[in-house]
């Protein structure tokens, strides 16, 4: 049939106002997409098409440049509590925290003073810009033993745990939350050591394995009902080194950052692209670091300290998602420590809280200044702070001596402002 022009007009026309509305349609999804990732609220994982990995806190690129703080005063022992210490003691630290360019804490556990700790935590938030990274042991250190196959004893840990998730997930301050930490040494025995039937059956060979299992299952099951109650956070798990990692990517897949401990001198070696292999996630380093006294020479050294912690931050970089080589995987780093803790040597003796010891506690030959200490003991708990403290006070609070590493680091800091 013939047409005639004014209607092939008309089609012409609907079709043009056809193919605008729906290219305005996909410029409006588009838009909206984009405001949403942009102004996404809380924190999470963004991985590039090359496999790459940034933290992204409210929108921006969060390179986290932290520090393990746990400011126990001199005559304090391990049963200090945050957020129970009158005297607060994060002014001071976060000010010297802010000046170096710290983003971010770890605490290890929460508080029986839930007020207490929120205050703190909303201090080091408000004042200075400076995210918790909240923890949990996960019953690592009970007495007499961790029971990670008893239903009992999961049932009870898990339910402190999503406790203090729903006590402060809706604290502004907060980062993300670290299951355990070197909880993968007791399925050899090599740390508190735990019964379980499975395994004590099991030949010999298999048993760390079996124990492996039972526990990266337990903090998966942990992982998902935090998901649940708190979307906004991210979870970590807490693993020394790479050990058993292979069996958590099988029975832990829900969590979303790979925490690793670790304490290998200079360089952190194979650890970035050893994960990368074996459980594809983002790395953190939740605990490394050096300490400050030589046991060789038995006398302080601040620029041992501060060499080893330069080589390792320099790795870290390297390694990040914004770097050019590297693995790609690491979203930063907590260094073990801020502070001193001068309780930690002798931890059962309270009359040895209020001196700073200087024996070592055990031997790391990759620290090699002062690894021909006697019995190559050179490992000082008690001096791992880039800060030092001093038994004069102001304001209630020991005097912070800060170290060599901490201006190093503030240097080094300088240049990445991601807050």
């Amino acid at each position: 049939m013939h047409q005639s022009p004014v209607t092939s007009h008309r089609r012409s026309s609907n079709k043009l106002a056809f193919w605008c509305s729906g290219a305005l349609v996909l410029f409006l999804f588009l838009l909206i997409f984009a405001r949403f990732i942009l102004l996404r609220p809380g924190v999470f994982i963004e991985k590039s098409k090359d496999g790459r990995y940034q933290l992204i806190v409210n929108g921006r690129p969060y390179f986290i440049k932290g520090v393990c703080y746990n400011p126990a005063p001199i005559g304090a022992g391990y049963d200090y509590d945050l957020g129970e210490d009158k005297s607060e003691p994060w002014l001071v630290d976060g000010k010297l925290m802010s000046e170096a360019g710290v983003n971010t804490i770890r605490l290890y556990k929460s508080s029986d003073n839930h007020n207490g700790l929120k205050k703190a935590i909303g201090d080091f938030y408000e004042k200075y810009g400076i995210r918790t990274a909240l923890g949990h042991w996960l019953g690592f250190w009970e007495y007499p033993q961790p029971f990670y196959a008893d239903p009992e004893f999961r049932e009870r840990i898990k339910k402190e745990v999503l406790e203090m998730v729903k006590t402060y997930k809706d604290e502004k301050g907060i980062l993300f939350w670290i299951l355990g930490n070197e909880n993968n040494y007791s399925f050899s025995g090599r740390v508190n050591p735990w019964v379980c039937p499975e395994a004590d059956k099991a030949e010999v060979s298999e048993q760390a394995n079996i124990r492996a299992k039972i526990y990266y299952s337990f903090v998966n099951e942990i992982a998902r009902e935090i998901h649940k109650i708190d979307p906004n956070h991210p979870v970590v798990l807490g693993n020394g080194e790479l050990g058993y990692l292979d069996v958590a990517a099988k029975f832990c897949p829900d969590i979303d950052i790979v925490g690793i401990l670790i304490y290998r001198g200079k360089t952190f070696g194979n650890i970035f692209n050893g994960l990368k292999s074996i459980f594809d996630k983002p790395l953190l380093l939740v605990e490394f670091g050096a300490d400050s006294y030589n046991s060789f020479k038995k006398a302080e050294d601040e620029e041992m300290q501060s060499f080893f912690l330069e080589a390792q931050w320099k790795e870290i970089y390297k390694n990040s998602g914004f770097a050019k080589d590297g693995a790609g995987n690491c979203l930063g780093g907590l260094i073990f420590e801020w502070s001193d803790e001068w309780w930690k040597h002798n931890s059962d003796n309270s009359v040895n809280w209020k001196v700073h010891d200087t024996e070592a506690g055990w031997s790391q030959g990759a620290y090699y200044f002062d690894n021909k200490a006697e019995k190559n003991l050179n490992m000082n708990e008690e001096w791992f702070g880039i800060v030092g403290i001093s038994e004069d006070k102001e304001n209630g609070v020991n005097k912070r001596l800060p170290r060599k590493a901490y201006y190093m680091l503030k240097k080094m800091w300088e240049s990445s402002s991601s807050k």
